[in-house]
Order: C-alpha cells, then structure tokens, then sequence
C-alpha cells in the first residue's frame, strides 16, 4: 500500500500579506493548512511501523508538533 508521507505546506513569501486586515489573510490560511499538515502526519506516524519513520521526517515531525 502506498502511504506516501504528508508534505508541509509552503509558507507565506514575507510580501505575500498586504497587512490590511484582509478576511482570508494568507498568513491565515498558511496557519490552517499547517495545522491540517500536523493532523496529517501525526495520522500517518501512527499508520507506520516502529522504526520505519525515517529520522529526516522524525525530525520534521518534531518540529512541527512544537509549534
């Protein structure tokens, strides 16, 4: 079965936000789509054997649970 590993999502360029309030601010939605990336792999973690989680993506994983 192919269970591919979720990918982050690309954050924000520092010009991208107009800082005028907007409804759906981009650093808004960037927020939101990290979250579901969180969700996502913390769901694909535990569909993974142990030891099968390379430490690239242990790392990855570790940073993004703390944030």
């Amino acid at each position: 079965m192919d269970d591919p590993t979720p990918q982050p999502p690309v954050p924000p360029e520092p010009g991208d936000c107009c800082h005028s309030g907007c409804t759906y601010c981009v650093e808004d939605l960037y927020q939101e789509e990290l979250d579901r990336y969180r969700e996502a792999l913390k769901a694909w973690e535990s569909r993974q054997t142990p030891g099968s989680v390379p430490p690239n993506v242990q790392e990855l994983s570790r940073n993004n649970h703390n944030g």
